[in-house]
């Protein structure tokens, strides 16, 4: 089981942390979803994006009875050609499972040089993936083959649509 996890803040503070597992990575639909509440989150502070999203997915991740053999974050795993760990590598050493973690981001973190770039559908600008636990040529020919014409894959869009719907009700 494959499972993608995201994190939307809320207006007044907090944040929804999200999880969807799917079965393979050409699926377009979630086997099941799961979300949590987080009360306070800490600042954003370049660098250490870590800090303020870490504690929002372990909690969700824990509701997660499937074994899971990766799971897919909205950022880097690896912020530096140093491998000075990012969002992924924080959360694959948190899991302590062995389970792969790979990092899809959208935009080019300015000193990162070992995420690979995939172009998806017909868009001009890829998707930057990172990965720790598997091999990051082979994570990215997953990400590549993920559902979905456009250049976001239709599982990550999923996920951070589930967030986003329940982002400005903190009493979830």
């Amino acid at each position: 089981m494959i499972a993608a996890v995201d994190v939307h803040y809320h207006s007044a503070g907090g944040a929804t942390a999200a999880v969807i597992v799917f079965r393979d990575w050409r699926e377009d639909r979630a086997e099941a979803e799961f979300l949590e509440n987080i009360a306070q989150v800490e600042p954003y502070v370049p660098g250490n994006f870590y800090k303020r999203e870490l504690p929002c997915l372990l909690p969700v991740l824990q509701k997660v009875q499937h074994t899971l053999e990766a799971v897919i974050v909205d950022g880097y795993v690896w912020l530096a050609p140093d491998n000075r760990p990012g969002l992924g590598a924080h959360l694959y050493r948190a899991l302590g499972s062995g389970i792969a973690v790979i990092g899809v981001a959208k935009d080019p973190y300015r000193e990162s040089s070992n995420a690979l770039p995939v172009i998806r559908g017909r868009s001009r600008k890829p998707l930057y993936v990172s990965a720790v636990g598997i091999d990051p040529a082979l994570a990215a020919k997953h990400v590549a083959s993920m559902q979905g014409r456009y250049r976001i894959p239709t599982m990550l869009k999923r996920v951070d649509r589930l967030c986003r719907s329940l982002r400005d009700f903190p009493g979830i």
